[in-house]
């Protein structure tokens, strides 16, 4: 069973605003200068942040974050966030992967940024409402 799809859109003020909560103020993620020097296509979102965005979806499934039991991502490519109002988006799909006698939902996530995955190994385990 697939699970409804949730887009989101993130701009370079996102980035903005995420660094200044999180205190990671590494210039990947506001400098295209310094980001294509070190190789980068380009500026790119916080791991973090992006796991939070795909974290959100996963809140939503589970109806509550205290529904949610464990969560875990591998970062597999950058989200590169172009220098406009539009920024890019995230899609973040979910298929059940099993339905425990305990009342746990086990979740393979796929997170993608124009069409390429982005995270790998995400996986999610919510507590089924009963």
């Amino acid at each position: 069973m697939d699970l409804p799809a949730r887009t989101f859109q993130v701009t370079r003020a996102d980035l903005v605003r995420y660094a200044g909560a999180s205190g990671d103020f590494n210039p990947i993620h506001w400098s295209d200068r310094v980001a294509t020097t070190v190789g980068l296509p380009g500026v790119i979102a916080h791991g973090m942040f992006t796991m939070a965005l795909v974290g959100r979806a996963v809140t939503e499934w589970a109806g509550s974050p205290a529904a949610v039991v464990e969560y875990g991502v591998r970062f597999t490519r950058p989200v590169v966030v172009p220098d406009d109002d539009q920024g890019t988006e995230i899609e973040v799909t979910a298929r059940v992967r099993e339905v425990t006698e305990d009342g746990l939902t086990r979740l393979e996530v796929t997170a993608t940024c124009l069409g390429e995955k982005v995270l790998s190994q995400a996986r999610a385990t919510i507590r089924t409402a009963g």
